[in-house]
């Protein structure tokens, strides 16, 4: 059989998780809290599924939880929404990303994407007749490069993928460098997909900026988001979408052939606890950067090297001075075996990794005993 994807196989993610698994590590790999979500949120689904709601919602979304959405975004960004017709609930931000994709994408479109880069949005591409463009992020900052930019936009140019609070490296992107992208596809037909699943995850006081706060870029933008990361239950794979309403409508034109709907009483539970709970995502970088500083003040005593991460809940750090005679895979793989301790390896995120790539990739989402004992562990070596 002729394969539509023949260079994909099982994800890095699984394959660390399955190896955590059967060595007993500590799982620092996938990136999922391991505590479970507010006790109100939970009791809010199960009261839900108690009482019936428990058949299709509307394609769209339920009503209730697109307003809460809705009111969340003006809260953050000063942004006021049509709830009907510019927001979309969906099974997961990645089945967001690959509808945003598929709305879009025609065959001999490319695609822009910064390595190192999430690992749908080439095979979403792909699977559309699109072709990626891979421009690299340098390390240790991550940050754009805008002449490498400027020289990847093409005539075949229709859609970018920027993606901040960025995953793995946790690099932020700024209000000046939006005004930058706006100023270079402004006179082109070229729209923009925002992956911003860790937007309340952002440190140290700063404020994260949006593509939703963007009057000229959202007019051009998806932009996506996930209830999972914010709510630590990432395995109810519950996200949205939030686009003009021209772009929503094509949106959803495909999201209802790949899924119709998400889960009825997850969405009735998550309207429930954001109206009765509005100040929850106010508290989520104080309650992540607390995890941060917890693990990075204990890895101060290793031997890895690493600048403390700006977003997410990943922290990357450098082994070359542990060793030097592995790539980032096999010291995943290392570590896992010989250290209990799972990682993701940084080079997976990359069409091209750069020479001599020392870095792998540990998720703090974690309770503070895991994290002790996973700094121990890493300590030790």
């Amino acid at each position: 059989m002729l394969s539509k994807l023949p260079n994909v196989g099982t994800t890095i993610f699984t394959r660390m998780s399955q190896l955590a698994a059967e060595t007993g590590a500590l799982n620092l790999s996938q990136g999922f809290p391991d505590f479970d979500g507010p006790q109100g949120l939970r009791d809010a689904v199960a009261r839900h599924i108690a009482a019936g709601h428990n058949q299709y919602a509307p394609m769209t979304g339920l009503p209730a939880l697109r307003e809460q959405v809705a009111a969340k975004i003006a809260r953050c960004y000063g942004r006021a929404l049509d709830a009907e017709t510019e927001v979309t609930i969906t099974p997961g931000a990645t089945q967001a990303i690959f509808c945003a994709i598929h709305a879009l994408i025609q065959p001999g479109d490319e695609v822009i994407v910064f390595d190192p880069c999430y690992d749908s949005y080439e095979p979403a591409t792909q699977l559309a007749g699109g072709r990626c463009i891979h421009v690299p992020l340098a390390p240790p900052g991550f940050a754009i490069d805008w002449q490498q930019l400027a020289d990847a936009v093409s005539d075949k140019t229709r859609l970018i993928v920027i993606n901040s609070p960025h995953n793995p490296s946790g690099a932020l992107i700024s209000r000046a460098e939006l005004d930058q992208l706006a100023q270079l596809i402004r006179d082109r037909d070229i729209y923009l997909l925002s992956d911003e699943v860790y937007e309340h995850l952002v440190f140290d006081g700063v404020a994260h900026a949006s593509v939703l706060a963007h009057e000229e870029l959202y007019q051009r933008a998806f932009v996506v988001s996930s209830f999972g990361k914010t709510y630590h239950v990432t395995g109810w794979k519950t996200g949205y979408v939030v686009a003009p309403p021209a772009l929503s409508a094509e949106l959803r034109k495909v999201h209802q052939y790949v899924s119709f709907c998400g889960v009825t009483p997850l969405q009735w539970g998550l309207a429930d606890y954001m109206a009765e709970q509005p100040g929850h995502v106010e508290e989520l970088p104080a309650f992540y950067q607390a995890k941060r500083d917890l693990f990075c003040n204990l890895l101060d005593g290793s031997r890895f090297t690493f600048t403390r991460t700006a977003g997410t809940y990943f922290q990357l750090v450098d082994y070359s001075a542990i060793r030097d005679d592995l790539d980032d895979v096999a010291m995943a793989e290392w570590l896992t075996r010989e250290h209990g301790v799972a990682s993701i390896p940084v080079s997976v995120f990359y069409q091209r990794p750069p020479e001599g790539l020392r870095l792998v990739r540990l998720c703090f989402a974690k309770r503070e005993d895991t994290l002790r004992l996973a700094a121990e562990k890493l300590c030790a070596i």
